[in-house]
């Protein structure tokens, strides 16, 4: 493959651009089924063509059954806890976070985004094809079957898009917890580049097919940035592991100095393990729980939609 990208850097960079775009976008083969709470209920929407599904558990499971439907509710909202699962995963893998978030007394909402897990593919992108932005779109789709926010909990590129979901979308939150966070794609391309081997004009035409594909220069891709289109801050806390391979813990460690984020180092979990880890599931229970006394809000829009969502990513 570098032999490739060697020969094509002068004689063809426009299409070892496009090739290097689609290998990047190209999601892993799905995840096996992961063990979850019973007692989990079953629910699916429609995200731009695609079947997302997922389960909600918790009190206040409001999604209607057709003959309910015509009828009114003056029951409260539950108070709900939405988890986004990042690149190559699937909801399940917040298991170990569900009873502990619905002893808490908050509805918690798990779902598996395109081309991950046991949801349906995007058809205009195409199997085993997908990007943060059809993970966001994902997202709204999820909040607008079951309402406010009292937290979103994301792991590694969920970090982009719940960001991505407040900026374009109808999602509110009052908290924010990032677990491995994905923080800025551009220091992921270098890494990407340098192990394929491709010089600054392939570099030059995968970053515009990224722009063609998604419909945001991968510039965008950073969650500090898309951090400052919130109408204000919002409490957020961070949980990252030393040894983890996939996300830098540096660049962890300096975004949640730059949005303001309490942070939580942890060491010998790597990537994923840190998801199940007992002590990070229970300080993340304890700062969600915080926001139900000190932050009083609904859940409601933080940030005004942006009109162009629509025109991103087609």
């Amino acid at each position: 493959m570098q032999a490739f990208f060697k020969y094509a850097e002068h004689v063809a960079p426009g299409y070892a651009g496009r090739v290097a775009n689609d290998l990047w976008f190209t999601a892993p083969p799905r995840m096996g089924d992961l063990p979850v709470p019973a007692g989990g209920r079953s629910f699916s929407v429609l995200s731009q063509g695609a079947t997302v599904v997922g389960q909600v558990w918790g009190e206040g499971f409001r999604q209607a059954q057709p003959a309910q439907a015509a009828q009114p509710t003056t029951a409260r909202a539950p108070k709900t806890v939405y988890l986004m699962h990042g690149w190559g995963g699937r909801g399940a893998q917040f298991g170990a976070l569900v009873e502990p978030l619905v002893e808490a007394g908050y509805q918690v909402v798990m779902f598996d985004a395109p081309s991950h897990g046991d949801s349906g593919i995007v058809e205009r992108t195409g199997e085993r094809r997908t990007h943060g932005i059809e993970f966001a779109r994902a997202l709204d789709a999820v909040f607008d079957e079951f309402g406010p926010a009292e937290a979103v909990i994301a792991h590694s590129l969920g970090t982009i898009s719940t960001y991505l979901d407040l900026r374009f979308g109808w999602l509110g939150t009052n908290r924010l917890v990032f677990i491995a966070p994905m923080t800025d794609a551009m220091s992921l391309f270098d890494g990407f580049q340098a192990a394929l081997g491709f010089g600054p004009r392939t570099r030059a035409a995968m970053e515009a097919a990224t722009r063609d594909f998604t419909g945001l220069p991968v510039t965008e891709f950073d969650a500090t940035l898309q951090s400052r289109y919130l109408d204000e801050p919002l409490p957020t806390f961070v949980v990252h592991d030393r040894d983890d391979r996939q996300t830098p813990y540096a660049d962890a460690k300096a975004f949640a100095s730059a949005v303001g984020a309490e942070f939580m180092g942890t060491e010998g979990l790597g990537h994923r393990k840190v998801l199940r880890d007992p002590e990070v599931i229970k300080r993340v229970v304890e700062f969600v729980s915080t926001s139900s006394t000190t932050d009083g809000g609904d859940g409601d829009k933080t940030s005004g939609q942006d009109d162009d969502w629509m025109e991103v990513a087609g």
